[in-house]
């Protein structure tokens, strides 16, 4: 039987994806990068502005950011005589896609005001289950000193879902912006729009009409162009890979069409929340045309979920956000995968969480070939929150994950019945693996690792080919946590 409701769905998505190319292919688009060699992109700065290698925060201290020299970051330290204040842009731009890498320290307020007038805040918002307009990808509120209290702030927009990392790691922006417009006599005849922003690869913002500029802008007279401006005076943060997409055209339908058309065109999507601990089997799909055919998601009210792959062992992946788009599996005839719905972090290729090492230079099992692996189910604590089981080298493995208070991270404990001898188990995979200060692992930048208790051995960074390994001797029980 023809869906008739599908095939219309359909035809209406193939219309406007017709006539958005078209609308693009009017106006001229070109791209451009900040450069970072210095500061020669910005006005006059004060001391807290300046260009590093590399930057590191930590989670237990405000306003903390370690800096190493070089160039390709932009960073604003607000340390012991550098009072921190705004960097202003020589570049003024009109609609734009702009997109960066940002890192805060903890307890930062930050901002990039487009134009210099409409904010979209850079807040430390690890942990914050509600987010409102003063949270990281909110657009910051207008003012109004006349109104009563509580009634000044007015026209901010919180994010969809809090998608925050937590502080020390890069995260993500990508906003689309269109600006104010005006007639030939400079009168405005329509407002500036937020079409579309993504947090870390999630869209938390769309077709946001922007009345006028926000608080704390550079002025209230709105133009047709204006600079960034980088928000400097309430906490550190370090930037980098500043890159932008300006439209310039007559015709400025390539923009407003791309704004006005919704995010899930031709099918309602399908999401599965958790206001409870939840479980849902499906497949899974992961970067590279990898398919894991027996994995469980596992959500949580506090808003961190993780796929488990039952074939192997491992956790696959770990989210921040909303729980699963059912989407692929439920609608019509589906395929039987499910997605996260927030921000993912993958965390390798599926592969037996344990393997045995007779020498330094033997590589990690790819797969289960020659361990006897058996998975053996789960059961669930009072809580409905998983215990994974199964059998490898002979020896009977427990495998459970609570989430962190607040969300941030998750507490990982492996239990073995009896010792496997030469047992490794990889902790972390990654480009660039580096021990810190405070004792954790943080991983290309991503994600932390926390070692809690492991029998007395140690763990070790190992490389192997581009890729490095943190690696542990396991004994009878191994507890670390992801924090992200």
């Amino acid at each position: 039987m023809i869906n008739t409701t599908f095939l219309t769905r359909l035809f209406v998505s193939l219309i406007l994806t017709s006539l958005m190319a078209t609308s693009f292919s009017n106006a001229q688009s070109y791209k451009s990068q900040i450069s970072l060699n210095d500061l020669s992109a910005f006005k006059s700065s004060a001391k807290s502005w300046s260009i590093a290698g590399d930057a590191q925060a930590g989670l237990s201290q405000d306003n903390e950011l370690m800096i190493t020299k070089g160039d390709g970051i932009l960073v604003n330290y607000l340390g012991k005589g550098k009072p921190g204040s705004n960097l202003v842009t020589i570049m003024e731009h009109g609609d734009i896609e702009l997109e960066m890498d940002f890192l805060l320290s903890k307890a930062t307020n930050s901002g990039v005001f487009l134009q210099g007038r409409y904010e979209v805040q850079l807040f430390d918002s690890w942990g914050n289950l509600n987010p409102n307009a003063s949270d990281n990808g909110g657009i910051y509120e207008r003012w109004n000193d006349t109104k009563p209290e509580g009634e000044k702030g007015y026209d901010g927009h919180a994010p969809r879902q809090n998608v925050s990392r937590a502080p020390g790691l890069w995260q993500h922006l990508k906003v689309s912006f269109q600006a104010p417009g005006f007639d030939a006599q400079g009168k405005k005849t329509s407002d500036a729009k937020i079409l579309r922003l993504w947090l870390n690869d999630v869209l938390v913002q769309e077709n946001i009409v922007l009345s006028g500029p926000t608080r704390y802008a550079i002025d209230q007279k709105e133009s047709v162009k204006g600079p960034l401006i980088f928000q400097g005076d309430y906490g550190s943060a370090a930037f980098k890979n500043i890159r932008y997409t300006s439209i310039d055209s007559k015709n400025r339908d390539g923009v407003s069409n791309t704004g006005n058309l919704n995010s899930n065109d031709a099918v309602s999507p399908i999401f599965i929340g958790a206001t409870d601990n939840k479980i849902l089997r499906s497949f899974t799909d992961l970067p590279g045309n990898l398919r894991v055919n027996h994995a469980v998601g596992v959500g949580s009210r506090e808003q961190l979920h993780y796929t488990y792959d039952l074939d192997n062992g491992m956790i696959v992946q770990i989210w921040r956000g909303n729980f699963l788009d059912a989407t692929p599996m439920w609608h019509e005839r589906g395929d039987g995968s499910s997605k996260p719905a927030g921000s993912v972090q993958y965390l390798g290729k599926p592969a037996p969480g344990i393997s045995r090492l007779i020498s330094d230079n033997d590589s990690l099992k790819r797969d289960t070939l020659g361990t006897g692996y058996k998975p053996k189910g789960y059961t669930l604590d009072k809580e409905g929150r998983p215990t994974f089981k199964y059998l490898i080298y002979g020896t009977a493995v427990s495998d459970a994950s609570k989430v962190l208070p607040e969300g941030k991270g998750l507490r990982r404990e492996i239990s073995l019945s009896a010792p496997i001898s030469n047992a490794v188990i990889c902790i972390a995979k990654g480009r660039n693996i580096i021990l810190m200060k405070s004792g954790m692992y943080i991983i290309d930048g991503s994600y932390y690792i926390n070692l809690e208790e492991a029998g007395g051995t140690k763990p070790r960074i190992r490389t192997s080919g581009s890729i490095q390994e943190l690696i542990i001797p396991v004994k009878q029980k191994l507890i670390y946590s992801i924090i992200l």
